[in-house]
């Protein structure tokens, strides 16, 4: 039975091959990064390069709706396939090895230089570009990936992360 439950977790060689970007706008439309996804044989690399932020640190989070406009509201709340609540300090974390991923929207704060850039690489197995598994980020009406204006504490429940500063809808890429 493990062996089974080991196959059906687990990316095959062509699901590798899987990608998606996201280009970042502010809310006038101005290009302030890009966001790559990769599917890796056990996670999704994201590979964030964001320009035009105020120094310090970002919420990065992945949003429920593939959409950014009219305005930012219209991406949703985080990416919560599995109802299981936000924060990195949360009962259910480590459970992230599995398919029942505890909030996969959730990413570590992106922080930016005095110059306003941000590079940062992120490993995640919360979600999945697959499709047809629950939380793959190409369900019926995308995700979108958006860097806020203040950091998020890392702790369970709401943060104030105040306005949303950028984002970008993921496509396949």
């Amino acid at each position: 039975m493990a062996l089974i439950i080991f196959w059906l977790t687990r990316a095959t060689e062509a699901d590798t091959d899987l990608q998606a970007i996201a280009e970042l706008a502010s809310p006038s439309g101005e290009p302030l990064g890009i966001v790559r996804f990769k599917e890796t044989e056990s996670s999704v690399v994201i590979e964030a390069e964001a320009r035009g932020l105020e120094p310090g640190g970002h919420a990065f989070a992945i949003h429920t709706v593939g959409t950014c406009s009219p305005d930012f509201a219209a991406a949703g709340d985080h990416f919560d396939p599995d109802d299981e609540g936000r924060g990195f300090v949360h009962p259910n974390w480590d459970r992230r090895d599995s398919v029942l991923a505890a909030h996969g929207g959730d990413l570590p704060n992106l922080y930016a230089g005095p110059d306003g850039t941000a590079r940062a690489d992120f490993f995640t197995n919360g979600v999945t570009l697959r499709l047809e598994q629950g939380h793959s980020l190409f369900d019926s009406d995308g995700s979108a990936i958006l860097i806020h204006e203040k950091p998020v504490d890392y702790e369970q429940g709401e943060t104030d992360t105040g306005e949303r500063v950028a984002c970008g809808v993921i496509r396949p890429g």
